[in-house]
Protein backbone atom coordinates (compact mmCIF):
# COMPACT_ATOMS: atom_id res chain seq x y z
CA UNK A 1 0.00 0.00 0.00
CA UNK A 2 1.11 3.74 -0.71
CA UNK A 3 1.41 5.70 2.04
CA UNK A 4 0.01 9.36 1.36
CA UNK A 5 2.55 12.22 0.59
CA UNK A 6 2.49 14.17 3.54
CA UNK A 7 5.11 17.33 2.21
CA UNK A 8 2.24 17.13 -0.71
CA UNK A 9 -0.96 17.36 2.00
CA UNK A 10 0.92 20.01 4.03
CA UNK A 11 1.28 21.94 0.55
CA UNK A 12 -2.20 22.02 -0.42
CA UNK A 13 -3.47 23.12 2.94
CA UNK A 14 -1.06 25.50 2.77
CA UNK A 15 -1.80 26.87 -0.19
CA UNK A 16 -5.57 26.97 0.42
CA UNK A 17 -4.82 28.70 3.21
CA UNK A 18 -3.19 31.62 1.46
CA UNK A 19 -6.28 31.54 -1.13
CA UNK A 20 -8.68 32.40 1.74
CA UNK A 21 -5.97 35.26 3.04
CA UNK A 22 -6.51 36.51 -0.48
CA UNK A 23 -10.04 36.67 -0.46
CA UNK A 24 -10.63 37.85 2.64
CA UNK A 25 -8.17 40.88 2.33
CA UNK A 26 -10.37 40.83 -1.26
CA UNK A 27 -13.43 41.68 0.58
CA UNK A 28 -11.84 43.95 3.17
CA UNK A 29 -10.90 46.16 0.16
CA UNK A 30 -14.27 46.13 -0.86
CA UNK A 31 -15.71 47.77 2.33
CA UNK A 32 -13.30 50.48 1.75
CA UNK A 33 -12.98 51.42 -1.42
CA UNK A 34 -16.13 49.98 -2.94
CA UNK A 35 -14.45 47.35 -5.62
CA UNK A 36 -16.89 44.40 -5.59
CA UNK A 37 -15.62 40.94 -5.17
CA UNK A 38 -16.25 38.72 -7.97
CA UNK A 39 -17.41 34.96 -8.30
CA UNK A 40 -14.76 32.15 -9.83
CA UNK A 41 -15.60 31.79 -13.34
CA UNK A 42 -13.46 30.58 -15.99
CA UNK A 43 -12.53 34.06 -17.82
CA UNK A 44 -13.78 37.20 -17.65
CA UNK A 45 -13.90 40.53 -19.55
CA UNK A 46 -11.85 43.53 -18.08
CA UNK A 47 -11.78 46.61 -19.05
CA UNK A 48 -10.38 49.36 -17.17
CA UNK A 49 -7.86 52.82 -17.45
CA UNK A 50 -4.49 52.04 -16.73
CA UNK A 51 -2.67 55.42 -16.74
CA UNK A 52 -4.87 57.43 -18.52
CA UNK A 53 -5.55 54.62 -21.34
CA UNK A 54 -8.29 52.61 -22.09
CA UNK A 55 -7.28 48.78 -21.54
CA UNK A 56 -9.08 45.83 -22.40
CA UNK A 57 -8.48 42.11 -21.81
CA UNK A 58 -9.91 38.65 -21.33
CA UNK A 59 -8.35 36.80 -18.20
CA UNK A 60 -9.08 33.73 -15.97
CA UNK A 61 -10.97 35.37 -13.33
CA UNK A 62 -8.79 34.58 -10.50
CA UNK A 63 -6.03 36.67 -12.31
CA UNK A 64 -5.01 39.12 -9.85
CA UNK A 65 -3.94 42.63 -10.70
CA UNK A 66 -0.76 42.55 -10.39
CA UNK A 67 -0.26 39.86 -12.90
CA UNK A 68 -2.85 41.64 -15.05
CA UNK A 69 -0.24 44.76 -15.27
CA UNK A 70 2.66 42.61 -15.68
CA UNK A 71 1.58 39.45 -17.68
CA UNK A 72 -1.11 41.14 -19.78
CA UNK A 73 -0.22 44.83 -20.65
CA UNK A 74 3.57 44.55 -19.56
CA UNK A 75 4.02 47.28 -17.14
CA UNK A 76 6.45 45.54 -15.16
CA UNK A 77 7.58 48.23 -12.67
CA UNK A 78 5.03 46.90 -10.29
CA UNK A 79 7.08 44.27 -8.98
CA UNK A 80 5.82 40.59 -7.42
CA UNK A 81 7.22 40.28 -3.62
CA UNK A 82 5.56 38.30 -1.66
CA UNK A 83 1.91 37.29 -2.77
CA UNK A 84 1.00 37.51 0.51
CA UNK A 85 0.97 41.25 1.13
CA UNK A 86 3.79 41.32 3.25
CA UNK A 87 6.20 43.44 1.67
CA UNK A 88 4.36 46.57 -0.48
CA UNK A 89 6.78 45.99 -3.77
CA UNK A 90 3.01 45.57 -6.37
CA UNK A 91 1.39 48.59 -4.68
CA UNK A 92 -0.45 50.71 -6.87
CA UNK A 93 -3.15 53.30 -6.74
CA UNK A 94 -6.69 52.37 -7.67
CA UNK A 95 -9.19 55.21 -8.49
CA UNK A 96 -6.77 57.04 -6.13
CA UNK A 97 -6.06 54.76 -3.23
CA UNK A 98 -3.12 52.77 -2.69
CA UNK A 99 -3.31 49.06 -2.71
CA UNK A 100 -1.45 46.04 -2.65
CA UNK A 101 -2.65 44.47 -6.58
CA UNK A 102 -1.48 40.65 -5.33
CA UNK A 103 -4.64 41.50 -3.49
CA UNK A 104 -7.29 42.42 -5.89
CA UNK A 105 -8.16 40.45 -8.81
CA UNK A 106 -7.71 41.83 -12.34
CA UNK A 107 -11.93 42.01 -12.30
CA UNK A 108 -12.16 43.39 -9.24
CA UNK A 109 -10.82 46.56 -11.60
CA UNK A 110 -12.99 46.09 -14.13
CA UNK A 111 -14.51 49.82 -14.93
CA UNK A 112 -12.42 51.51 -12.46
CA UNK A 113 -8.72 53.52 -12.84
CA UNK A 114 -5.28 52.42 -11.92
CA UNK A 115 -2.65 53.95 -11.71
CA UNK A 116 0.70 52.27 -11.41
CA UNK A 117 4.73 53.79 -11.33
CA UNK A 118 4.65 54.41 -14.90
CA UNK A 119 2.01 56.70 -14.70
CA UNK A 120 3.74 59.19 -12.87
CA UNK A 121 5.60 61.13 -14.76
CA UNK A 122 4.40 64.77 -15.76
CA UNK A 123 6.30 67.96 -16.57
CA UNK A 124 6.70 70.64 -14.60
CA UNK A 125 2.63 72.20 -15.49
CA UNK A 126 1.33 68.78 -14.73
CA UNK A 127 0.89 67.46 -18.42
CA UNK A 128 1.82 64.07 -19.53
CA UNK A 129 5.35 64.66 -20.56
CA UNK A 130 6.98 63.26 -23.66
CA UNK A 131 9.92 62.74 -21.97
CA UNK A 132 8.89 60.96 -18.44
CA UNK A 133 9.89 63.54 -16.32
CA UNK A 134 10.27 61.92 -12.85
CA UNK A 135 7.21 62.57 -10.32
CA UNK A 136 7.88 64.95 -7.30
CA UNK A 137 8.36 61.90 -4.97
CA UNK A 138 10.40 59.39 -7.56
CA UNK A 139 13.13 63.00 -7.62
CA UNK A 140 13.02 62.84 -4.28
CA UNK A 141 14.24 59.44 -4.14
CA UNK A 142 16.83 59.95 -6.10
CA UNK A 143 18.01 62.93 -4.59
CA UNK A 144 18.10 61.22 -1.12
CA UNK A 145 19.85 58.11 -2.41
CA UNK A 146 16.82 56.67 -1.32
CA UNK A 147 16.93 53.28 -3.07
CA UNK A 148 19.84 50.32 -3.53
CA UNK A 149 18.38 47.46 -5.37
CA UNK A 150 15.33 49.17 -6.71
CA UNK A 151 13.10 46.13 -6.21
CA UNK A 152 11.14 47.67 -3.28
CA UNK A 153 10.92 51.67 -5.19
CA UNK A 154 8.07 51.36 -7.08
CA UNK A 155 6.09 50.34 -4.25
CA UNK A 156 7.60 52.66 -1.89
CA UNK A 157 7.06 55.58 -4.14
CA UNK A 158 3.76 54.89 -4.68
CA UNK A 159 2.60 54.46 -0.52
CA UNK A 160 4.57 57.57 -0.25
CA UNK A 161 2.44 59.63 -2.95
CA UNK A 162 -0.02 58.29 -1.15
CA UNK A 163 1.15 59.35 2.60
CA UNK A 164 1.52 63.20 1.14
CA UNK A 165 -1.73 62.63 -0.15
CA UNK A 166 -3.73 61.99 3.43
CA UNK A 167 -1.05 63.90 4.94
CA UNK A 168 0.79 66.93 3.54
CA UNK A 169 3.15 67.44 6.17
CA UNK A 170 4.43 63.81 7.79
CA UNK A 171 6.38 63.94 11.13
CA UNK A 172 9.56 61.18 10.80
CA UNK A 173 6.77 59.19 12.78
CA UNK A 174 4.26 59.28 10.80
CA UNK A 175 6.07 58.53 7.58
CA UNK A 176 7.70 55.44 9.57
CA UNK A 177 3.74 54.34 10.51
CA UNK A 178 2.72 54.80 6.91
CA UNK A 179 5.11 52.92 5.46
CA UNK A 180 5.07 49.87 7.86
CA UNK A 181 3.00 47.65 5.21
CA UNK A 182 6.38 48.42 2.65
CA UNK A 183 9.69 46.27 3.43
CA UNK A 184 12.77 47.31 2.00
CA UNK A 185 16.00 44.91 2.56
CA UNK A 186 18.72 47.24 1.55
CA UNK A 187 18.51 50.85 2.76
CA UNK A 188 17.61 50.82 6.36
CA UNK A 189 15.04 53.18 5.67
CA UNK A 190 16.45 56.00 6.73
CA UNK A 191 16.97 57.80 3.33
CA UNK A 192 13.57 56.52 2.48
CA UNK A 193 12.33 59.04 4.89
CA UNK A 194 14.56 61.64 4.04
CA UNK A 195 13.46 61.42 0.65
CA UNK A 196 9.72 61.54 1.77
CA UNK A 197 9.81 64.23 3.85
CA UNK A 198 11.61 65.86 0.50
CA UNK A 199 8.95 65.48 -1.52
CA UNK A 200 6.39 66.69 1.34
CA UNK A 201 8.04 70.29 0.55
CA UNK A 202 8.08 69.86 -2.95
CA UNK A 203 5.04 72.30 -3.98
CA UNK A 204 4.94 70.03 -7.43
CA UNK A 205 4.31 67.18 -5.51
CA UNK A 206 1.03 65.70 -7.14
CA UNK A 207 -1.93 64.81 -4.68
CA UNK A 208 -3.13 61.87 -5.43
CA UNK A 209 -7.03 61.43 -6.60
CA UNK A 210 -9.77 61.58 -3.73
CA UNK A 211 -11.85 58.34 -4.27
CA UNK A 212 -14.96 59.01 -5.26
CA UNK A 213 -17.79 58.91 -2.90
Amino acid sequence: MQLPDRDNDIDGVAAGIDRVKVMLQSFALASRTGVVPVTATREVSVQLTVNGAKRAATVPARTLLVHFLRDHLRLTGTHVGCDTTQCGACTVALDGVAVKSCTVLAAQADGHEVTTIEGLGHDVHGARAAGRALHPVQQAFQDEHALQCGYCTPGMVMAVRQLIADTPDPTEDEIRHALAGNICRCTGYQNIVAATLRAARSPATEPATEPEE
